[in-house]
């Protein structure tokens, strides 16, 4: 299988799973100068409007909190050859800075987040899918553990969060987004043989 244009593999799974760990796999093994990665992450909707506390209230785990069709947009140009400004979403607010970075164009384009293979549109751009998969606990417990270090939450308002929000969601949409993928890598960074098949895969495809 050869490919002109770019390469667009998806790494999608639940929160916490460890799908970072395996794009940063990824990005060291193939080389990140030929990778442009981008998160889902960076494309939550800007809640700056609306007051603090309702902000907190939305469902972030839902597809529609997220403006996906930008997100397509970026990937599209990028396999066109163009960069792309990538927004730049501050989790402490709740609301997108007025900053963006730049991605280039590269032979492989690297896109994650958990709601990836929700959208028909961005699934059929990916290539190669892959769902890191991990048991619920592991995933709670590293959220939390990320949330309060990194995002400047309570383990209240974590715990509060997964239970009206984060499970559900997990439950409806990205645990069923599942059965798209092409590879399915149990304990997703920490899983090296699958890990070393997955970088063989990309090798191959590229060449």
């Amino acid at each position: 299988m050869g490919h002109d244009a770019p390469l667009v593999i998806g790494i999608a799974g639940g929160s916490g799973s460890g799908k970072t760990t395996v794009a940063q796999e990824i990005l060291q093994r193939v080389g990140p100068e030929r990778i442009a990665f981008i998160q889902h992450d960076a494309y939550y909707k800007d809640l700056s409007g609306l007051p603090p506390a309702q902000r907190a209230e939305v469902n972030f785990d839902h597809p529609n909190s997220l403006e996906t069709g930008l997100m397509i947009a970026h990937v599209t140009q990028l396999k066109n050859g163009a960069s792309v400004d990538v927004p730049i979403y501050n989790f402490a607010t709740h609301s997108r800075t007025a900053q963006t970075y730049t991605v280039n164009p590269r032979g492989v384009i690297l896109i994650e987040g958990i709601l990836i293979f929700v959208e028909p549109a961005l699934r059929d751009l990916c290539d190669l899918k892959i769902y890191v998969d991990t048991d619920s606990d592991i995933r709670f417990i590293r959220r939390l553990q990320r949330d309060i270090s990194e995002r400047g939450r309570t383990a209240d308002s974590v715990v509060k969060q997964y239970m009206s929000t984060v499970r559900p969601m997990h439950l409806e949409f990205v645990e069923q987004s599942k059965r798209y993928a092409d590879v399915i890598i149990p304990e997703g960074g920490l899983n090296l043989p699958a890990l070393d098949m997955v970088v063989a895969r990309i090798e191959s495809l590229l060449k």
